[in-house]
């Protein structure tokens, strides 16, 4: 008998916990296994993803929006990672001044924030959501060509507390973006 068959995944306890004990005894699982596991994990988890997104007051954990300015927004929980997209930084060129502002400020959708300045041109940076900045990326200030490396991944400029999750309602997710920079 596979212990890590769908079989013997089951609700088998009074609490309502999945009785594991199987599972300590068995080799390593295989990739079918993994993938049962993962599929049943996902499918219990998802009521807590609910409820966790209800508290938040709707904000979509780790999703990732884009304004047509060409800031990106990544959401967890009440808190968005702010920056420029790849192809904003791309455009820019070589990226030799980051102008950020100062944790604890406040910030409005739409209105400019800091600013970038590259071999080529300066452009200021604008919010895609309001909120209060409560982490600015220090490393920007020494080292700004970071941006040119990695945009969307660990360059980001600033971080803020969302103030209203609606304004994320009309930005752009990855598949509408794509489309956006291909005009």
């Amino acid at each position: 008998a596979n212990p890590w068959s769908d079989e013997n995944f089951v609700l088998s306890r009074a609490d309502g916990r999945a009785d594991r004990t199987a599972w300590a005894e068995s080799a390593w699982p295989s990739s079918t296994q993994t993938k049962t596991m993962l599929r049943l994990t996902l499918q219990r988890s998802a009521p807590a993803c609910r409820a966790a997104f209800a508290r938040s007051g709707g904000l979509r954990c780790l999703a990732t929006h884009y304004a047509e300015s060409h800031e990106y927004v990544k959401v967890d929980g009440e808190t968005g990672t702010v920056g420029i997209t790849d192809y904003a930084a791309n455009a820019l060129g070589d990226i030799v001044f980051v102008d950020l502002p100062e944790v604890g400020d406040e910030v409005e959708k739409g209105e400019s924030f800091g600013a970038v300045e590259s071999v080529k041109a300066a452009s200021d940076v604008y919010a895609p959501v309001s909120g209060e900045v409560v982490a600015v990326n220090e490393a920007l200030e020494d080292t700004p060509d970071l941006v040119n490396s990695s945009a969307l991944e660990d360059d980001w400029f600033i971080k803020i507390k969302i103030s209203d999750a609606g304004e994320l309602d009309g930005m752009m997710g990855d598949d509408a973006y794509a489309e956006h920079i291909k005009e």
